[in-house]
């Protein structure tokens, strides 16, 4: 064989969590994988808050979770909002029945360099051949299917899939002979930052994601640790000549206009040195692709899609992607299903899962109250009664996929979550309320159960029988790595 080509059985391009995830779960039913990186980590990347069913779930899955609990990344038991008509925040909490929900009822706020490098490392401890500093120029294909990637620098390697999970400033997502597909309503503009010494909510919400609606727009304030904050504005298009010049002052004049936040860093200063010192924009970041596969080929995370950070869904979409990706792949390598049916159940999963977190948060948008302003005008939406129930029970917890593997004990607590949220009070505005009336329908115990094997695979290894999720669907395998027919499930 030519010197200058080597083969595997899956090359996955992009060391981030959905890359790792695939990796790892891939290397784990013994295939050669070989991980293509093109920085050098630890490296920095936006997107801080993190989902229970990714801690608890696929982070069991992939063996990290001690590793994330000695990185003593901020806990954060849910998020907190100046949303809608009460001045005063309202919570939502990832378990409001403490007694029921056990000890996984938390996520963290992490710092992405040193998250991404914990999975990036596993994946090597694994099995994974993790190359970084390398340029990936193209993919290699005819006709049939994609056969491998080609370097910058001519290397070919040959493989019997492909994974893009290189994120949203992919050069090969086309492969898969898609086209990228903008959201009409998710048209905004991210303006960020970092800061020390900001304010923190009272305990135990002190590490909640923070959330507050202005006229043109909304803030995240996310405490990443006692000390660092990280703070955007998100705007829309139409506000971006509000974005020219100094992009320090557009970013404070953000914050003064939205009065908690205002005041949450009235003692604080901005990180101005460092890998936090730069003040940086994001645009047109809400997308999905016409197709996430062809034969040969998948895209993971933000290769494949992306909706909007206000419920930190990004993360989530990348490893429960990943999770499906390895599972698929796994299953063709082995000669058990056919290529076309087992990537039929990931793009059906995968999209079902984009289209409740989407649909959830347009209805979110809607619960701002200034509707008179050009922003919040903009984004009025009707006709989500029947999903904001299902996407808001995904976003708590990450609890929409219907895999068990991601949340642990939901099925019992769902039906007591009503009651509970009566009693903490924590929802008791009129936005609140409409969340709390969201719980209160039979479908929450439906919803929830489909995400409890995921978690509860990750912390016994094992999970109840599951259901297919998709008409005439497929069903994980006994260890969650593979596909298998309801049939044939044990």
């Amino acid at each position: 064989m030519n010197a200058n080509i080597e083969t595997a059985d899956v090359v996955v391009v992009g060391g981030g969590p959905g890359g790792s995830t695939t990796a790892t779960l891939l290397a784990k039913r013994g295939h050669r994988v070989v991980l293509l990186e093109k920085e050098t980590f630890p490296r920095y990347q936006i997107g801080e808050s993190l989902l229970p069913s990714t801690v608890h779930g696929i982070g069991r899955m992939l063996g990290v979770t001690e590793e994330l609990e000695k990185a003593s990344f901020m806990v954060k038991r849910g998020g907190s909002f100046r949303w809608g008509t009460n001045p005063v925040p309202w919570n939502f909490l990832f378990a409001v029945a403490p007694e029921l929900s056990g000890p996984t009822s938390y996520a963290y706020q992490v710092e992405r360099m040193k998250f991404d490098e914990i999975l990036l490392r596993n994946a090597a401890r694994n099995g994974v051949d993790v190359r970084e500093n390398v340029d990936v120029k193209e993919v290699i294909g005819d006709d049939e299917r994609v056969r491998g990637i080609r370097l910058a620098d001519g290397h070919e390697i040959h493989a019997t899939f492909v994974v893009d999970a290189s994120g949203n400033r992919s050069r090969i997502h086309q492969g898969v002979r898609g086209e990228r597909i903008y959201s009409d309503f998710f048209q905004n503009i991210a303006l960020f930052g970092y800061f020390e010494g900001g304010k923190r909510l009272p305990a135990p919400d002190s590490g909640n994601i923070l959330c507050a609606a202005f006229d043109e727009g909304w803030m995240w304030y996310i405490p990443l640790s006692d000390t660092l904050t990280s703070v955007g504005a998100v705007i829309s298009r139409e506000h971006a000549a509000k974005l020219q010049g100094d992009q320090e002052q557009s970013l404070l004049g953000f914050v003064d206009r939205c009065e908690i936040v205002k005041d949450f860093l009235s003692d604080a200063t901005r990180v101005t040195e460092g890998t936090y010192g730069e003040i940086r924009t994001r645009k047109d970041y809400s997308y999905t692709n016409s197709t996430f596969h062809r034969p040969g080929m998948v895209l993971v995370g933000d290769a494949a899609c992306f909706i909007d950070p206000v419920f930190s869904t990004g993360v989530h979409l990348a490893t429960y992607a990943g999770l499906l990706a390895a599972r698929s792949i796994n299953t063709v390598l082995a000669g058990d299903l056919a290529e076309d049916r087992v990537f039929e159940e990931f793009e059906g999963r995968y999209r079902r899962e984009y289209r409740v977190f989407y649909e959830f948060l347009s209805a979110f948008y809607d619960m701002q109250s200034n509707e008179e302003s050009y922003f919040w005008k903009a984004r009025k939406v009707t006709n989500f009664n029947a999903t904001d129930l299902e996407a808001f029970v995904s976003l708590v917890g990450g609890v929409h996929s219907g895999e068990q593997a991601l949340v642990q004990n939901f099925r019992e607590s769902s039906g007591a979550l009503a009651d509970a949220v009566e009693r903490t009070g924590t929802m008791q505005t009129e936005s609140g309320e409409r969340m709390h009336h969201l719980f209160g329908t039979p479908v929450v115990r439906e919803v929830m159960q489909e995400m409890n094997n995921i978690q509860v695979r990750g912390v016994q290894g094992t999970a109840a029988r599951e259901l297919p999720l998709l008409e005439d669907g497929l069903v994980p395998a006994a260890d969650g790595l593979s596909w298998v027919s309801v049939g044939e499930a044990k």
